[in-house]
C-alpha cells in the first residue's frame, strides 16, 4: 500500500482539523483514528460502513432535498452534480455547482434536528468539507443548505412555508484553511508510513 498516495476525503476533512491535545502532538487522536480505518481498509479491502436511522434517511432523500434546495432557492437549471474531483491532497463530490458558487445539501431527521434557530453551521465538519469542495472545483463561495422534508418513518408532516423548511449557511473560501488541510494531509502520509 502506498501512503503517499493518501488523499482525504471531502466528508473526512473535519477528522483532519481536530487538534491534539499534547502541544508536542501534530495530529489528534481523531485523525489517527480515521487513518487507521483508511488503513484498514485498504488492506482487507472491506469499508468500515457505518449505518444509522440518520445516515439512511439522509441517502435516501437526497435527491429529493437536492430538488427542494433547487426550487426554494430559484437556483437557473441544474442537474445534482456526480462528477469526483481530486486533486493532490484531497478528493470529494459537491451536490451542486452553480457558477462561482458550490452547494452542499443536507438532509434534517426532524424539526427538532433542523437548525431553525441557528447563526451558525452547528458542525463544523460541513464547513471544511465545503472548503475542501471549493479547493478541488475552483469556485470561491459556498452555500451549506439543511432542508426539513417530511418524515413518514416518524410521522411527521410539516404544514409550514417552504421557505421555512430551509436553511443555508453561505461563506467564502478560505486559502488559510486549505493550506492548514493540505499540511494535514502531508502530516497523516507520514503517519501511515510510521504505522
Amino acid at each position: 500500500m502506498k501512503y503517499q498516495n493518501f488523499k482525504c476525503r471531502d466528508s473526512a476533512s473535519g477528522k483532519l482539523m481536530t487538534n491534539p491535545r499534547a502541544k508536542s502532538e501534530t495530529l489528534s487522536e481523531t485523525t489517527k483514528s480515521y487513518l487507521k480505518e483508511w488503513a484498514t481498509e485498504r488492506i482487507f479491502g472491506v469499508r468500515n460502513e457505518i449505518k444509522s436511522k440518520y445516515t439512511e434517511r439522509g441517502l435516501q432523500d437526497e435527491d429529493k432535498a437536492i430538488d427542494f434546495a433547487i426550487q426554494v432557492l430559484d437556483m437557473p437549471f441544474v442537474l445534482k452534480n456526480e462528477q469526483t474531483f481530486e486533486n493532490d491532497f484531497f478528493i470529494g463530490t459537491p451536490d451542486l455547482i452553480v457558477g462561482d458558487t458550490v452547494y452542499d445539501i443536507k438532509c434534517s431527521w426532524s424539526a427538532f434536528t433542523f437548525p431553525y434557530f441557528e447563526k451558525e453551521i452547528p458542525n463544523s465538519d460541513y464547513f471544511y468539507q465545503l472548503q475542501t469542495y471549493m479547493a478541488l472545483t475552483g469556485c470561491r463561495k459556498a452555500v451549506l443548505s439543511y432542508v426539513l422534508l417530511d418524515n413518514k418513518q416518524i410521522g411527521h408532516e410539516y404544514k409550514i412555508d417552504d421557505k421555512t423548511r430551509i436553511k443555508t449557511f453561505s461563506f467564502d473560501f478560505d486559502a488559510e484553511i486549505i493550506e492548514t488541510l493540505q499540511n494535514k494531509v502531508i502530516e497523516c502520509r507520514n503517519f501511515l508510513k510510521q504505522l
